[in-house]
């Protein structure tokens, strides 16, 4: 197919990447010239310099950038130049307000729009196994779904425009809490005077199992956090779920607590810190 991917960050970069692999003819835009050349340097496909040149008769334009005002702005340039009958697919993080507002919009201009948030993080991008979670109509997701198998390894349609965003909102709430309790039982074992790695050993074939485990659980112990998924991107992520809670009425305790537990490592200078460095403030 002809397809366009804008912003080409640590995931973007990567997952343009595996559409190219699978032969897909592809034109990608970021908003650093330099990053887009260097992707068509590395992957067969062209640099475009703007979002409605790459995105010209693109049978699908996949983007995956900063916020809603971003997704805005790249929906409102690519739909009047995209093939007709067209489906943007967007991997942003955002409210599902404004998938739904893209979704309206898409549909007046006889395109469709896909929200398909992404989970992974960049190890995931890389090695095309990332999980999808799409809002949009049936036929949209039905156009959408057999490419981005290039990246993923698995993806559901959960509902209506707006419901892949909620869906990654129960992803990050899910994440916030397990990592604090992660964080809070390797602080209990430093101190208990037990050695980190055996404990993991002894624990993590049971019911304290998780991924955050198996792929955290190390790097905490040796303070490292010099990579994943950033401590900011973590913030507004559920800056977003936060708001939503207070829409719909849910009682989001643990996560407003782990929010200002998040507030208090970026004030240590961990803005960009993993996720798992919870345990940081703890042992400060």
């Amino acid at each position: 197919m002809r397809v366009a991917f804008v912003g080409l960050g640590v995931m973007g970069f990567p997952m343009a990447g595996h559409l190219a692999k699978a032969s897909h003819e592809v034109a990608v835009f970021n908003r650093t010239p330099a990053k887009a050349e260097r992707w068509a340097g590395t992957y067969a496909g062209r640099a475009a310099a703007s979002v409605a040149e790459a995105a010209r008769d693109a049978e699908i334009v996949f983007l995956c950038v900063g916020n809603d005002e971003d997704v805005r702005g790249v929906v409102k340039q690519a739909l009047p130049v995209m093939a007709p009958g067209g489906a943007i697919v967007d991997h942003t993080t955002t409210s599902a307000k404004v998938a739904r507002e893209m979704a309206a919009l898409a549909q007046q201009s006889g395109r469709s729009f896909v929200d398909a948030p992404v989970s992974g993080g960049q190890a995931g991008a890389e090695a095309g196994q990332l999980t999808i979670m799409c809002g949009a109509e049936p036929a949209a997701y039905e156009r959408a779904e057999p490419v981005m198998t290039a990246y993923a390894k698995a993806s559901r349609l959960m509902g209506p425009p707006g419901a892949g965003q909620l869906t990654k909102m129960v992803n990050q709430i899910c994440i916030a809490g397990l990592v604090q309790g992660l964080a809070e039982a390797m602080h209990f074992a430093k101190r208990a005077g037990l050695d980190p790695l055996e404990v993991a050993a002894a624990i993590s074939k049971g019911a304290a199992q998780s991924w955050q485990m198996d792929n955290r659980w190390t790097t905490m112990a040796e303070n490292r956090f010099d990579f994943g998924f950033a401590v900011d991107w973590m913030r507004k992520d559920l800056g977003l779920v936060l708001d939503e809670a207070a829409a719909n009425g849910a009682r989001l305790d643990v996560t407003a607590l782990v929010d200002g537990y998040y507030a208090e490592v970026q004030a240590m200078g961990g803005n960009r810190w993993d996720t798992s460095s919870l345990v940081a403030r703890l042992e400060k």
